[in-house]
């Protein structure tokens, strides 16, 4: 089959991941895969798996937008892919007016998966218009049941996010990157560390760890926190608000903020607890799948795809949103217990969930 996949950017995040280790998947076992975004850092692995990309900016939130219909259109028309598969609103909408404009019995089969609990309207509703939904969490399913009633639930399949095990159990970074580590970073030092991956976004939970980082510290407790993410260009200001807030906190020698890292499993490898502490339900909480792989103690807000996750590999890491004074025991308890592996295995591997995505490639494209 030849498979298409759109979205906006190949840059950071656990949608641009999955996308191209989808991709690779599908090289390996003989398929065609390309993806159309307006590019990004990732493209060069994308293009070193074997798959193709075709840069057309679908990116952009404003009407404007739709002058990339047509251009995708004949992209379509062109490639003649087997199935279009979209991850995210606005190149969503682009692509399934691109599709609706094709010949019915020559366009590609319609994919579409629910990444994110986004806000309920009709501009989110394009998410579920695939002939095929993909969900990537039971949460997910729940959501688009109960905000969009006329998707039927047999047109859904939940396919969680999945990692490769052996990239993760048992790992520890090489030396050469211990030894850059504690030379760019003398004031982690007989430090406990506390690290919070993710986008720099409000949603992310930072004043949390802030608080739990006064608290601990309080207590006697040496602990410095690792705030692990990319910054939007539109973010940078809150970026500069969370260091002023730090700093106003008494934590300006407390946290480290690393932006944008490609070495974010051994960071995660060194630390001795991984936060996940969205404010605001997670679809998945893909990080904190690879930090319990890693065999990290991982506390995080049970609510969403964290929820779900904790719940299933690692409960006594669960704390109730906006909890203060449970995460600050959680926590303790997490850097008072020896790490150790999770099991982590299907349906929360790579390999089952390429397998499932391809096998709803072959359902809808009647393979």
């Amino acid at each position: 089959m030849k498979i298409v996949q759109v979205l906006p950017e190949l840059n950071a995040g656990g949608v641009e991941r999955g996308t191209v280790e989808l991709a690779a998947y599908l090289v390996a076992r003989g398929h065609e895969a390309l993806v159309i975004s307006n590019g990004g850092r990732l493209v060069a692995d994308l293009e070193a798996a074997g798959a193709r990309h075709l840069a057309l900016p679908v990116h952009r939130k404003s009407l404007g937008s739709l002058w990339q219909v047509r251009p995708l259109r004949h992209m379509l028309t062109n490639e003649r892919p087997d199935i279009l598969h979209v991850r995210s609103r606005v190149p969503a909408w682009i692509a399934w007016l691109a599709w609706r404009g094709m010949d019915p019995a020559a366009r590609p089969a319609l994919v579409s998966t629910v990444h994110g609990f986004y806000s309920v309207n009709r501009y989110s509703a394009i998410m579920t218009s695939g002939e095929r939904v993909i969900a990537v969490s039971e949460s997910v399913k729940r959501y688009v049941l109960a905000n969009y009633p006329r998707v039927p639930e047999e047109r859904i399949r939940v396919i969680p996010r999945g990692l490769d095990p052996a990239r993760y159990t048992g790992y520890h970074p090489d030396e050469r990157w211990l030894r850059e580590w504690r030379e760019g970073h003398p004031e982690l030092a007989g430090k406990r560390l506390l690290l919070l991956p993710g986008r720099v976004t409000r949603l992310k939970g930072h004043e949390d760890l802030f608080n739990l980082l006064v608290a601990l510290k309080s207590g006697g407790v040496p602990v410095h926190g690792l705030v692990a993410g990319d910054t939007h260009p539109k973010k940078r200001a809150y970026l500069a608000e969370l260091r002023e807030l730090a700093a106003r906190m008494g934590l300006e020698n407390d946290v480290t903020f690393l932006g944008h890292r490609s070495d974010v499993r051994e960071i995660m490898a060194v630390s001795d607890v991984v936060l996940a502490l969205s404010n605001q339900p997670e679809s998945f909480g893909r990080t904190v799948l690879e930090a319990l792989a890693l065999g990290r103690q991982v506390v995080g807000y049970d609510c969403g795809g964290v929820g779900e996750l904790l719940e299933k590999l690692h409960p006594a890491g669960r704390v109730a949103p906006g909890d203060a004074a449970g995460l600050l025991e959680k926590t303790r308890a997490a850097l008072d217990q020896p790490t150790s592996p999770a099991a982590v295995g299907p349906p929360f591997t790579l390999e089952a969930m390429c397998a499932a995505t391809l096998a709803v490639y072959r359902e809808v494209g009647g393979y």
